[in-house]
C-alpha cells in the first residue's frame, strides 16, 4: 500500500455531506480545513490505491470522484467492481480500484466530518496509456515509378511519438519521424518491410507493412559456351525482375521447347538453363534468350560454339581436315 493521503474537493464536500444529511460550511468559513495534493500519475492497468488520514472525534467520512460518492465510511455506494474498501478506522480511510483505466482519470476527494469543523483534500489522477497503432496501411504491391504513402496512427497518453523506418542491410535506408511516410517514384531498390514505431514514456507499439514493387524483367549479358562436338553443353540466362519472369528460348527465330531435340530446358525462380546432352554440329550457332511478365521483356543472345582445342580439350577435326594430315604425313616419307 502507498503512503496515505487526503483528496477532496470544495464542490465535492458539499455534495457528499447533503446525501449524508450533515450540515456544510460554505467554502469562506474559516473553520473549513481544503487542501490540494500534488498530482498523481498511475499506468492504465495498474491499481490505485487512495488514502485518506481520520484524526480524533471523526463522525463521518466519504470518497469521491467528481460529483459520484464511491464510499460513505463502510457503505459503497459505487456500483464499480473494480472499487473496494481495503482500511476504515480511526487512522486512515483507504479504499483502491483495480485494472484503472482513462475513464478513471479526474478528480478524487476525500471528505471528513469531524465534531468541530469538516476537512477535505483533493487530487488529480493522470492515467497513463501505452501506445497502441490503431490504423497502419495494409501490404502493398505497386509497379515501379508509383508514388507510394503509407500511414501509422496510434492511441496512446502521453501522446505517442510515430517513427517509419525501412528495415534494411545497407545504410541507404528510408526513415521518417511522422505518421505518413511519402515514397514518390519508387524504385525496385525501396522494396521490402517497412516498420512504424509508436513510443512513449509508457512502451512502444511496433508494427510492419510489407512493400512490393513490380518492375519488367532486366537480363545479364549472356555468356558465349564452347562445347566439343558429342559433349554436355548448358547455356545459362539469369533475368531479375518482379513479379518473376517467364522464359523463351530461340534459335534464328526458332522457338525451342523442352524435349525437342533431346534439349532440356530447366527454369528455377530467375534462371533458366538450355541443355544439350549430346552436341552435334546442327547444334552451334546463336541462341536467345526472353525473360518476359506482365510488365515487359528483355532478351540476350548466347552462341554454342566449337571448343577450341587450346583450352585443354581435343581438337575436332573435319573429314577435310583429316585428309590433308594423311597427305602431308606420307609427303614427309619422302
Amino acid at each position: 500500500m502507498k503512503n496515505p493521503v487526503c483528496w477532496v474537493v470544495l464542490t465535492g464536500i458539499s455534495i457528499a455531506f447533503i446525501q449524508q444529511g450533515l450540515p456544510v460550511r460554505s467554502q469562506g468559513e474559516s473553520q473549513s480545513d481544503n487542501k490540494q495534493m500534488d498530482n498523481i500519475t498511475i499506468r492504465q492497468g495498474e491499481t490505485l490505491f487512495l488514502s485518506c488520514s481520520q484524526g480524533d472525534f471523526v463522525t463521518h467520512t466519504a470518497w469521491l470522484n467528481r460529483s459520484s460518492i464511491l464510499y460513505a465510511g463502510e457503505d459503497k455506494w459505487s456500483v464499480d467492481p473494480r472499487v473496494s474498501l481495503v482500511t476504515l478506522n480511526q487512522d486512515e480511510f483507504t479504499i483502491k480500484i483495480e485494472d484503472v483505466d482513462l475513464t478513471d482519470e479526474g478528480q478524487y476527494i476525500c471528505a471528513v466530518q469531524t465534531s468541530s469543523r469538516p476537512r477535505t483534500t483533493s487530487v488529480h489522477i493522470i492515467v497513463q496509456v501505452p501506445p497502441k497503432i490503431v490504423n497502419l496501411s495494409k501490404d502493398l504491391v505497386v509497379n515501379e515509378g508509383s508514388n507510394v504513402t503509407l500511414m501509422c496512427l496510434a492511441n496512446g497518453k502521453p501522446e505517442p511519438a510515430i517513427v517509419w523506418r525501412m528495415i534494411s542491410a545497407s545504410d541507404d535506408s528510408l526513415s521518417s519521424d511522422n505518421e505518413v511516410l511519402e515514397i514518390p517514384f519508387i524504385s525496385r531498390y525501396r522494396a521490402g518491410v517497412y516498420e512504424c514505431t509508436a513510443a512513449n514514456d509508457i512502451a512502444v507499439d511496433t508494427q510492419t507493412v510489407e512493400l512490393t514493387v513490380n518492375f519488367p524483367p532486366s537480363v545479364s549479358d549472356g555468356r558465349d559456351v564452347g562445347v566439343t562436338l558429342g559433349q554436355r553443353g548448358v547455356l545459362l540466362c539469369e533475368a531479375d525482375a518482379v513479379p518473376e519472369a517467364d522464359f523463351e528460348w530461340y534459335r534464328d527465330d526458332r522457338r525451342i521447347f523442352n524435349g525437342f531435340d533431346g534439349i532440356e530446358i530447366e527454369d528455377d525462380g530467375g534462371l533458366s538453363k538450355l541443355t544439350f546432352f549430346n552436341v552435334s554440329e546442327a547444334d552451334y550457332g546463336n541462341y536467345s534468350c526472353v525473360a518476359i511478365n506482365k510488365l515487359g521483356s528483355a532478351n540476350t543472345s548466347i552462341v554454342l560454339y566449337v571448343q577450341d582445342g587450346n583450352s585443354g580439350t581435343s581438337t575436332v577435326f573435319t573429314p577435310t581436315c583429316l585428309l590433308l594430315i594423311v597427305l602431308l604425313h606420307l609427303l614427309l616419307k619422302f
